[in-house]
Parts: C-alpha cells; structure tokens; sequence
C-alpha cells in the first residue's frame, strides 16, 4: 500500500545546506518497514539541483520501503568531526530507468572513488551493470543541522 505524502510541501535546499553536502559524506537514510517499524542504512549521495539523489540495487529493503512509502529522513554527518551534520526530512520519488539509475550509481562510484578511478570502473563495471539499479529523487520538507 502506497501511502499519499500530504504532510508539507517541498522546500529548496538552502545555501549553507547545499554546501555542507556537497563535501563527500556518507548519509544515514531512514525507511519504515511495512510492518512500521524504523530501518537505517549508510549509504552514498549525490546532489542534483534541490534534490538528493540515492540509488541501490533492487530489491534491497530500504528501496522497497521507500517504493511503498515515500517518507525518507536522512543524515549526513561531516567525515572528519562526526559531531557536525545536516538532516533533511522528505519525500523520494523512484526512477526506475536503468540507463538513469546506471548513471547515477556510475556518476557516486567516480564520486565516491575519486582519488582511485581505477576502483570505481571496476565496480560499475563488475557490480554495478550487473545489477537493475534504482535510484530515488529526494526532496525535503524541512532541513536541520548540527554545525559549530
């Protein structure tokens, strides 16, 4: 059962936000089971304009919950003072188009692997394009933050 996101409308990210995350973190994304309960993962992102782009291979738990529920939070913590972050409440739209999820999850393996670009060909190409990839669009609600 797909809920109806209704609570608040979508807000742009602001300035001091964008470029907390623009830096390379990981994020903390949380879901909610079908039976309600809360499921986290750390995962990679990128930024893409007002949204937060997210992907997976299908089939994991955290994409389906967010298939059937599109209220997402996550929190990105600053990699070298853990005590710094920025959080974002919203809602995530599903892209299914493989050559865009492919692209996606290509474009966060450079990202994430940018000081061994040898590593992240080898996992687009041995892990990623073997997998149907799913990406979601995530656009926030709210924003808060924890920075000193």
């Amino acid at each position: 059962m797909v809920r109806p996101v209704t609570a608040h409308p979508t807000i742009p990210l602001p300035d001091w936000f964008r470029e907390f995350v623009d830096d390379i973190h990981f994020a903390t994304i949380a879901t909610t089971d079908a039976d309600g309960s809360p499921r986290q993962a750390v995962i990679w992102y990128r930024l893409d304009g007002d949204a937060i782009v997210v992907n997976s291979k299908v089939g994991r738990r955290w994409p389906t919950n967010l298939v059937r529920d599109p209220r997402v939070s996550l929190a990105i913590a600053d990699r070298r003072d853990g005590y710094e972050w920025v959080g974002l409440i919203g809602v995530a739209e599903p892209v299914t188009d493989q050559p865009t999820a492919q692209a996606d999850i290509a474009e966060m393996a450079h990202r994430y692997h940018a000081d061994e670009p040898g590593e992240a060909d080898r996992l687009i190409r041995d892990r990623f394009s073997q997998q149907t990839r799913i990406s979601f669009r995530i656009r926030a609600t709210s924003v808060s933050d924890q920075r000193d």
